[in-house]
């Protein structure tokens, strides 16, 4: 065993030196020579035996040495440092002006009253049993601005609160390769801030915001440029935007939980090439609003409970190129508002007892409605304007009352979905305390049979007599 460093070090010299491995670039290459060149002379001064080189290039896999020389090296040289109260070191800011590239920082148990504490090196900070921070309302507490840093395991209480800077928990500043995980944060401002950062991982954290309004409050996940990233399994709650995304791109948002949240559930401004996966968005103010953004990807989400007078499920403005496929729109006020967007394909939702389950505002062209269920909504659909080559088909319709003589399963007249009422209502909203009488029922059978204020071409040729089955694997 005593021989292994002596072993690696010479191997890895004759390489390095002699340029074999110059196909490899290395951002601390001289950390590493001055790694190896530590072993190689602790080796030396205690008359370890060594192998002699012409042996060892006789290999065919020598860059299998140089591997296991890195590794060994990094394990040599990179110490864990433990703060305690009862440990040498007492406190996180003065681990984190001591730590060096590679470190462990491991926090106990404990409660730690510091704020802008600075992580300025690739560490990782690990918290046992959720230390707290204290930020004690003194501004931000935690911010990352090196690459290649893991934050875990901590609850982080009390971020200042200002209107002019906005303040956060844990700040990701011009980071890659950076994992926030595993936090618990209250008493907060903003919650997780990523800036101008990439290639990192947001997951498995709880936010919970005290929001009244959302003048006094921030974000719980905030990304601003940032790319490559992955929010996954979070738990967001009273805040303003429970994940707001501005001018990021290739983020990926799944299975995560946003609830009673002031503003959104999901706010995207700006941004493209996202995807939206297996969350859930309930009780927010709206559940999730895309704007100006392309090529998005939303599927399997549920989307429910988001009511009020300005309220809706999934806002889309200036929206192009996006998959809208196997959410559950239920009990909003309305399931979908859309205005501006082009080329959207809705396929194998489910829209229930929403007050709208699509509400279409105008200058929208060649979307696609197809495969859904539109089940038990005051309003399947409200339409402004022009149908502009958008298409309906094969949509399940509970007010659908046609039929199938020959038993296809598609029903044989086609359905207009669109009711007299609901541009009544669109016109004079006051009229809507008569949804329910049959002088309404009246008015909508007659223009059924003759089109005069509801789109004539805004129909669906092929209705489908039962309920869709959705594969939601």
């Amino acid at each position: 065993m005593v021989k292994i460093p002596s072993i690696l070090a010479e191997v890895f010299l004759l390489n390095l030196f002699s340029g074999r491995f110059n196909f490899i670039e290395f951002k601390s290459l001289n950390f590493i020579k001055i790694c190896i060149f530590k072993l190689y002379f602790i080796s030396r001064e205690n008359d370890l035996a060594l192998i002699n080189f012409d042996f060892i290039l006789k290999k065919k896999h020598n860059t299998f040495f140089f591997i296991i020389a890195l590794l060994f090296c990094t394990s040599v040289w990179t110490q864990t440092t433990t703060v305690c109260a009862s440990c040498d070191i007492t406190t996180i800011h003065e681990a984190l002006q001591q730590a060096s590239d590679g470190d462990t920082i491991l926090v106990k148990k404990g409660i730690y009253k510091e704020a802008n504490l600075k992580v300025n090196n690739s560490i990782t900070l690990i918290g046992e049993d959720f230390p707290i921070i204290d930020g004690e309302e003194k501004g931000e507490v935690i911010t990352i601005g090196a690459d290649n840093v893991t934050l875990d395991g901590f609850k982080i209480i009390n971020v200042g609160v200002s209107y002019t800077t906005d303040y956060a928990a844990v700040r990701v500043v011009n980071s890659e390769g950076f994992i926030i995980q595993n936090l618990e944060l209250e008493k907060l401002f903003f919650g997780i801030y990523l800036q101008k950062s990439k290639n990192g991982k947001v997951l498995n954290n709880k936010v919970k915001g005290e929001a009244v309004t959302e003048f006094n409050s921030g974000n719980a996940i905030h990304l601003w440029y940032c790319k490559d990233v992955e929010v996954r399994g979070n738990d967001v709650r009273k805040v303003r935007d429970g994940i707001y995304l501005e001018f990021s791109d290739n983020i990926s948002i799944i299975d995560n939980f946003s609830k009673n949240n002031i503003r959104y559930g999901l706010h995207f401004m700006f941004s493209n090439k996202n995807t939206v996966i297996n969350n859930v968005f309930e009780t927010n103010g709206a559940g999730i609003a895309l704007m100006f953004s392309k090529f998005m990807e939303v599927e399997n989400n549920i989307i429910t409970k988001n009511w009020g007078t300005a309220s809706y499920g999934l806002l889309l403005k200036e929206v192009n190129d996006a998959n809208l496929i196997n959410n559950h729109f239920i009990e909003n006020t309305v399931g979908i508002t859309v205005e501006g967007s082009n080329r959207l394909v809705y396929s194998n939702n489910d829209f229930i007892s929403n007050g709208y389950a699509i509400r279409v505002k105008g200058a929208c062209y060649e979307n696609q409605i197809i495969d859904n269920n539109f089940l038990y909504n005051s309003f399947d659909i409200s339409y402004n304007g022009r149908i502009n080559d958008n298409k309906f088909n094969n949509n399940f319709w509970s007010n659908y009352t046609g039929y199938d003589l020959d038993k296809d399963g598609i029903g044989d007249v086609p359905y207009r979905p669109v009711k007299l009422f609901s541009y009544i209502v669109n016109k004079t909203p006051e009229t809507i305390i008569l949804l329910r009488s049959l002088f309404i029922d009246l008015i909508d059978f007659s223009e059924k049979v003759s089109p005069v204020f509801t789109p004539d071409d805004l129909m669906d040729e092929n209705p489908r007599m039962k309920r869709i089955e959705h594969d939601r694997n």
